[in-house]
C-alpha cells in the first residue's frame, strides 16, 4: 500500500484541507463516473458567483424585472455572459446532478445511507432553488409556472388555499411573490451550500464507494495527485459545455414565452417547466385526480430514499447481474421519455404513454431488488 503523507504541526485549517483533499484514502478502481461530485460543486460556485453579480442589477418588482433583465443582457458590462452563464449554469447542474444520482443507483453507492440521504436533501434544495430562480425574469412561463406550481399546495386538505395565499403573500402572483422568490432565491444557494458539507463530512467519514462494491483498504491511494488531476479534467469538459453552449445558441435550453412580458390576462398556449423538470411534469400530469399527480410528483423523488431499504446486502455487486443492467437502462429510457412528453401537449396519446412510463418508472425500484435476489438464489 502506498505511503499516506501527512502534514503535521499546521493550522487545523490545513490540516482539513490536506486530509480532506491529499491525503484521503481513495479506492484505486474509481472511475470518471466518481467525478461528477466535483464537477457539482464547481457548478455551485458558478451560480453564486453569477448570481452575485447579476443581484446587483436586478429589480425584484413586477413592473421593472423583466426590464432589469433586459438591461442586464443589453447594457451592463459583460452582462450577457453572466446572464447567459447563471442560465445555461443550471441546465449543467441538473445535468450533472442526475447523471450523479444515475451513477449511485447504479452502483449501489445509497448503502452510505447518510450520505446518500443528505444527497436527496440537496437535490430538493437545488430543485427548489432553481424553480424560484426562473420566476425571477417575469416572463410569461415565469409567471404561468409560478401559478401552476403553487396551486399545487391547495391539495393539502383544510389548509391549501391559506397556505397557497401565504405563499404568494396576496390573492394572486403579486409583487410580494416575486420579491419573496427573489429573496429565497438568494438564501437557498447557502443553505445548500451547509448540506453539500454535511454531504461530503458523511461521505468522508465511511470513504467513497467503488465499481466493484467491496471496501478493501490495501487497494486506496492519496486523493492528490491521481484524482486531482482527474477531476481537472471533468472541470476543463464541463467549462468546455457551458461555454460553447453560451456562445454558440445561448438560448437554446430557455422558453420563447418567457422572452414575453407576464400577463396574468393571457395563458400561453402550453405551460411547462424547463427541460430537468420534465420528467417530474409528466408524471404529475398523467394522473387525472389532483391530489394523486401532486403525491406521484413528490414520490418520484422521495422514492430515491426507500433504496437502501430494499437493497438486498446479500447481492453485493449487483449492477454486474444482466437482468438488473437491463432493468437500469430501461429506468434510464423512461426518465428520458417522460422528459419528452413533459414537453407534449396534455392529449391523446401523450397523456396514455405518460402513464404507462411512469407506472414502468416507479417499478424498477421494486423490480431491482426483486430480480437481485432471485438472481442470487438462482446461483446459489
Amino acid at each position: 500500500m502506498k505511503k499516506f503523507y501527512t502534514i503535521k504541526n499546521h493550522h487545523p485549517i490545513i490540516s482539513i484541507i490536506n486530509n480532506s483533499l491529499i491525503t484521503l484514502p481513495t479506492p484505486s478502481s474509481i472511475s470518471f463516473w466518481w467525478n461528477m461530485g466535483s464537477i457539482l460543486g464547481i457548478c455551485l460556485m458558478i451560480q453564486i458567483i453569477t448570481g452575485i453579480l447579476l443581484t446587483m442589477h436586478y429589480t425584484p418588482h413586477t413592473d421593472l424585472a423583466f426590464y432589469s433583465v433586459n438591461h442586464i443582457y443589453r447594457n451592463t458590462n459583460m452582462g450577457w455572459f453572466t446572464r447567459t452563464m447563471h442560465a445555461n449554469g443550471a441546465s449543467m447542474f441538473f445535468l450533472f446532478m442526475y447523471l450523479h444520482v444515475g451513477r449511485n443507483i447504479y452502483y449501489n453507492s445509497y448503502n452510505l445511507i447518510m450520505t446518500w440521504f443528505s444527497g436527496i436533501i440537496i437535490l430538493f434544495l437545488l430543485m427548489a432553488t432553481a424553480f424560484m430562480g426562473y420566476v425571477l425574469p417575469w416572463g410569461q412561463m415565469s409567471f404561468w409556472g409560478a401559478t401552476v406550481i403553487t396551486n399545487l399546495f391547495s391539495v393539502i386538505p383544510y389548509i391549501g388555499n391559506d397556505i397557497v395565499q401565504w405563499i404568494w403573500g396576496n390573492f394572486a402572483i403579486s409583487n410580494a411573490t416575486l420579491n419573496r422568490f427573489f429573496m429565497m432565491h438568494f438564501l437557498l444557494p447557502f443553505i445548500l451550500t451547509v448540506f453539500i458539507i454535511i454531504h461530503l463530512v458523511f461521505l468522508h467519514t465511511t470513504g467513497s464507494s467503488n465499481p466493484i462494491s467491496i471496501n478493501y483498504n490495501m487497494d486506496k491511494i492519496p486523493f492528490h495527485p491521481y484524482f486531482t488531476y482527474k477531476d481537472m479534467l471533468g472541470f476543463i469538459f464541463l467549462f468546455i459545455i457551458l461555454l460553447k453552449l453560451m456562445i454558440w445558441n445561448p438560448y437554446l435550453l430557455s422558453d420563447p414565452d418567457n422572452f414575453i412580458l407576464a400577463n396574468p390576462m393571457v395563458t400561453p398556449i402550453h405551460i411547462q417547466p424547463e427541460w430537468y423538470f420534465l420528467f417530474a411534469y409528466a408524471i404529475l400530469r398523467s394522473i387525472p385526480n389532483k391530489m394523486g399527480g401532486v403525491l406521484a410528483l413528490l414520490m418520484s423523488i422521495l422514492i430515491l430514499m426507500i433504496k437502501p431499504f430494499i437493497f438486498n446486502k446479500k447481492t453485493k455487486g449487483n449492477q454486474f447481474y444482466f437482468l438488473n443492467k437491463i432493468l437500469f437502462f430501461n429506468f434510464m429510457f423512461n426518465f428520458f421519455i417522460l422528459t419528452w412528453l413533459g414537453a407534449c401537449p396534455v392529449e391523446y396519446p401523450y397523456v396514455t404513454l405518460s402513464q404507462i412510463f411512469t407506472v414502468s418508472y416507479f417499478l424498477y425500484f421494486f423490480m431491482n431488488s426483486y430480480v437481485s435476489l432471485m438472481w442470487n438464489k438462482f446461483l446459489t
